[in-house]
C-alpha cells in the first residue's frame, strides 16, 4: 500500500511494476504444494487464487509496465496448452505456473534517492562516516561518535535507530548487545541477451525443482577438484530464478541461484565463488532451455550481490531494544526494498510514541523471549512464502 502511494505521489519515478512472480514445476508432485503455498498466501490476506485448467480460460497477464488496475491473490494455471501461450519460453515439460501477482520490481535507487531527497527537505542532516561509539548514561542512549575519515563527529541524541544491514550484529554489540541475526550470500550475474531468449515483458521467473546439470565428462573432473565440487555435481537446490533487466528491445538477464546458503560473517569486499555465472546459467537453462545457447559462449557476465541477513523465522526486526533510545530496523532479509516503507513506519510510531499496529509484537526485537513465540516457530517450514 505505502509503495503504490508513493508511485501515485512521484509519478511512479522509481519504475514500479507488477508483472507478478511466476513459480514454475516439472514435478506433477510439487503441483499440490504450489496450490497449498497459493492457498495459504489467500489465507494470510493476499487475494483470491484462481486455476486454469482450460485453453479457453480468462487468464489475464499482466502488462510491462505500470501497476494499476491488476488482480491480485494468484493464478495456478495447470493447462499445458495455456502455458505455452503465455509463457512459451519455458522447459516444454512445465506441469503448472503459479503467477502471485502484487509482485514485480522497481528502482531501488530511484525509490532511494526520492526518499533521501524528501528527508533533506524535511531538515535531515546527513554525515558520511562510520559509527566508532555508542555512549550511554543512565542506562539510555545519550550520544552516538562518528568518524569521517578527517575527524570524529559526536552527534548529541537520546535517540539511536541500528538500520545497519549486514552490518547490524556488528552495531549492536556497540550498545553491548547480541542480535539474533545471521546473514547468508546472495549473489546475481547479469548477461546480456543479445539472442532476444526471454521476452522484455516476462514476470520474475522461479524454478521450483532442485536439478543435477548436466555436465560433461571434463567439466565433471574439473569441478571435482573444486572445494565445493561435490555439491556441484549432486543435487543443486530448487530456487534458481531471473528478471528482466532494461527494457526496449534489448537489455540482460539477471539470475540469482542461492545454492551457498550456510550462514556466513559478514566480510567487505565478499569472496564470489568459481564460476558462479556459468552455474547460474546451466541451472536457468532447465527452466528456460532457450539460454543454453549462451552455455558455450557467455556473453561477459557481471557478478555482484550482497548479503541476506536474517533472523531464524526470517521475520524483521522492528522495535525498541533493551537500552532505552535505542532501537533496530533491520533483519530484512531478500525482501528489504520491498517491505523497509512499512517496517520503517512501524519504528517510526514506537520512536515517537505514536499508535502501534496489531502486528507490532511479531516485529519487536524481543519475542525471543516469549516462549510462546519460540514453541511457534520451532515447526515452521519453507512454504514458498517470503
Amino acid at each position: 500500500d505505502l509503495l503504490e502511494e508513493l508511485a501515485v505521489a512521484s509519478d511512479n519515478r522509481f519504475l514500479m511494476n507488477r508483472r507478478g512472480y511466476l513459480y514454475a514445476t516439472a514435478d506433477e508432485a510439487k503441483v499440490e504444494p504450489l496450490r497449498d503455498s497459493a492457498v495459504l498466501a489467500s489465507s494470510y490476506g493476499a487475494g483470491p487464487v484462481r486455476v486454469h485448467n482450460d485453453s479457453n480460460d480468462s487468464y489475464l497477464p499482466a502488462p510491462a509496465t505500470g501497476w494499476e488496475d491488476q488482480p491480485d491473490g494468484a493464478d495456478l494455471i495447470l493447462d499445458p496448452s495455456l502455458i505455452r501461450q503465455h509463457f512459451p519460453y519455458l522447459s516444454p515439460e512445465t506441469k503448472a505456473v503459479l503467477h502471485a501477482r502484487r509482485c514485480g520490481w522497481f528502482s531501488g535507487q530511484q525509490l532511494g534517492m526520492m526518499q533521501l531527497e524528501q528527508a533533506r527537505a524535511a531538515g535531515v542532516e546527513v554525515i558520511e562516516g562510520r559509527v566508532e561509539w555508542i555512549e550511554t548514561s543512565g542506562g539510555r542512549v545519550s550520544s552516538v561518535q562518528i568518524g569521517t575519515g578527517s575527524e570524529v563527529v559526536t552527534v548529541f541524541t537520546p535517540v539511536f535507530v541500528n538500520a545497519a544491514g549486514p552490518m547490524l550484529a556488528q552495531v549492536g554489540a556497540l550498545l553491548g548487545l547480541e542480535l539474533p541475526v545471521f546473514s547468508e550470500l546472495h549473489l546475481k550475474t547479469s548477461i546480456e541477451d543479445h539472442l532476444g531468449v526471454v521476452p522484455r515483458e516476462t514476470p520474475f521467473l522461479i524454478w521450483e525443482d532442485p536439478q543435477e546439470i548436466g555436465w560433461s565428462s571434463d567439466e565433471r573432473e574439473f569441478l571435482a577438484e573444486l572445494e565445493d565440487g561435490e555439491q556441484l555435481l549432486g543435487e543443486m537446490p530448487a530456487g534458481v530464478h531471473m528478471r528482466i533487466e532494461g527494457g526496449g528491445d534489448g537489455g540482460h538477464i539477471l539470475v540469482l541461484w542461492p545454492y551457498h546458503l550456510d550462514p556466513v560473517s559478514e566480510d567487505f569486499p565478499f569472496e564470489i565463488p568459481d564460476h558462479y555465472a556459468e552455474i547460474c546459467l546451466h541451472g536457468i537453462s532447465t527452466m528456460i532451455p532457450g539460454l543454453a545457447a549462451y552455455v558455450e559462449r557467455m556473453p561477459r557476465p557481471h557478478i555482484d550481490g550482497g548479503y541476506y541477513t536474517k533472523t531464524r523465522e526470517n521475520r524483521p526486526l522492528a522495535g525498541p531494544l533493551e537500552i532505552e533510545g535505542a532501537f533496530v530496523h533491520g533483519a530484512l532479509s531478500g525482501f528489504g526494498l520491498m517491505a523497509s516503507s512499512a517496517t520503517s513506519e512501524l519504528v517510526a510510531a514506537h520512536i515517537t510514541g505514536g499508535t502501534l499496529p496489531d502486528y507490532a509484537r511479531a516485529f519487536h526485537p524481543g519475542r525471543y523471549d516469549d516462549p510462546e513465540h519460540i514453541a511457534k516457530i520451532a515447526d515452521w517450514t519453507d512454504s514458498t512464502q517470503l
